[in-house]
């Protein structure tokens, strides 16, 4: 596989991109396996680290999702790249190659992986689902008595129990709200924090349908208003215009003195 077939079946994946060129090193590298290069819109892939197709077209498709990320983003994209929106962007990628048999999956493949996954979401993931589920009922337990007694729950919670009390009031609100404890603690906290119950519903079932935690916080999670982006984009152009402000008067300041200089003045 060469690189302009590598192009080719990242357009499969998504065609309304940017033009973006994807560039074979010949090098093998220690540190990493491919680079994005945001100001050449350029895909560089040290393909001699690689001897099979898949893992090669996992890091073209991770080095895609970072094109798409730069070049759709609604402000300037920070040094931090690896955002929530970024393995958004890269797993719906994925998914999406998986579907066409552009990538395969390796973690499905391999039976020893397989064998693994099944042990760690049913013994491990699932069962913590279970026990902190369980935990926030017997915490309401212990609020009801202590607001009977007139006793303060944080102090309770905080050197009673050894328990911060944000964390006990986050367990007893997945327990209210009977989230399904079988997509794991995590992701129970981040469907709690969904305040509409539709939303909230959607957002357990994409968990439960295999969607990433990235994926679904994206999907569900808090959108900026347009208002508050333009205000973002507003305060970063005054920003550089005051830094264009503040470097034209220094480069007046020098350019003076460099006429002086030459006239002999100073």
């Amino acid at each position: 596989m060469n690189q302009d077939q590598v192009k080719e079946r990242l357009l499969l994946l998504n065609g309304d991109v940017e033009e973006f060129t994807v560039t074979f090193t010949g090098k093998k590298s220690n540190k990493v396996d491919g680079l994005y290069k945001p100001a050449e819109r350029e895909i560089l892939i040290h393909n001699h680290n690689f001897n099979g197709e898949s893992a090669l077209m996992y890091t073209a498709i991770h080095e895609f999702a970072h094109h798409i990320q730069f070049t759709t983003a609604a402000t300037p994209v920070s040094c931090r790249s690896h955002t929530n929106r970024f393995w958004d962007i890269l797993h719906r990628l994925l998914f999406e190659a998986e579907k066409k048999g552009i990538y395969e999956n390796v973690f499905e493949k391999d039976r020893r992986f397989a064998g693994l996954t099944v042990r760690i979401r049913d013994e491990f993931l699932v069962k913590n689902g279970h026990l902190m589920k369980e935990l926030g009922g017997l915490l309401s337990e212990a609020m009801e008595l202590c607001n009977e007694l007139h006793a303060s729950f944080d102090d309770y919670v905080d050197r009673e129990l050894g328990l911060h009390r944000t964390v006990a009031r986050t367990v007893m609100k997945i327990n209210a709200l009977d989230i399904d404890p079988k997509i794991g603690y995590e992701n129970m906290r981040t469907v709690a924090r969904i305040r509409d119950e539709d939303q909230r519903r959607k957002a357990e079932r994409a968990f439960a349908e295999g969607k990433s935690p990235d994926m679904v916080k994206a999907e569900f999670g808090c959108v900026p208003k347009k208002e508050e982006t333009i205000a973002r984009l507003e305060s970063e152009k005054n920003r550089i215009e005051k830094s264009l402000e503040s470097l034209t008067i220094r480069l007046t300041m020098i350019e003076k003195q460099i006429d002086d200089m030459r006239a002999g003045r100073v």
